[in-house]
């Protein structure tokens, strides 16, 4: 079996797509000598990357994730879309995905759920052991965060952190889990529906928020979406030059 042959293959067994830590953890079931070869990573990479280029079995889905030819991927979204749990891993997803892209290190406090198709947030996030970087109390509430982004050099402290409010009986909650890290330097991105905008801007103007008010940000789900969905365009008609 050739490389080529054995990423379809693990694309087949995740449902038709893949993140490169599913790729590369699970190619050796069908190419046993993979990890032979120095840099085998890359080589995988280069293979998928000129399979890409020929658009005849594979294509770019995601920043960072790949799919069969033949995948749907808007049927897949429009599915997401009606399901609300599903709804809130995926837009997670996307802030992972464009944290990875950004050069940042991603954790999320939901790893074993669903980005889309049978993509886990694990297999997206780069952080796994939460960095103390305060004091233990403090930890213990920012864990809960949807999505943190941390710089990618030297000490890892938070630079941007995500929370994204599927009803506004949470927001509450959201605030407070963010407002934890006034006294480090990043901004709180709230996401939800554009019908709560408002409701998201009375509780930014109260005690104890309002001390911080320019840092909270609303963004609405079609807004980040959008926004995710530009940068894979822009990603494919840059690569595929």
């Amino acid at each position: 079996m050739t490389k080529v042959e054995a990423i379809k293959k693990v694309l087949e067994d995740f449902n038709g797509s893949a993140s490169w830590k599913i790729i590369y953890d699970n190619i050796e079931n069908y190419y046993p000598n993979v990890r032979s070869g120095y840099k085998w990573q890359e080589g995988i990479r280069g293979v998928l990357y000129r399979e890409l280029k020929n658009k005849k079995t594979f294509k770019k889905t995601g920043l960072g994730v790949f799919s069969l030819i033949d995948f749907d991927e808007k049927k897949e979204i429009n599915k997401i879309k009606q399901d609300k749990i599903r709804m809130h891993s995926y837009i997670e997803g996307i802030c992972i995905e464009l944290g990875n892209f950004d050069n940042y290190k991603t954790y999320t406090a939901d790893p074993s759920a669903k980005f889309s198709n049978e993509i886990q947030l694990s297999s997206i996030t780069t952080i796994n052991l939460f960095p103390k970087f305060t004091y233990e109390d403090i930890l213990k509430v920012i864990k809960r965060i949807d999505v943190l982004w941390f710089n990618s050099k030297g000490l890892l402290f938070p630079k941007r952190a995500f929370e994204i409010v599927d009803s506004i009986g949470t927001l509450g909650e959201a605030f407070n889990r963010m407002y934890q890290l006034s006294q480090f330097n990043l901004d709180f991105y709230i996401i939800g529906q554009e019908k709560n905008r408002k409701k998201f801007e009375q509780k930014r103007n109260i005690e104890p928020y309002i001390k911080e008010k320019k840092r909270f940000i609303y963004k609405s789900y079609d807004e980040i979406i959008s926004f995710y969905n530009k940068k894979v365009e822009i990603e494919n008609m840059n690569f595929f030059k």
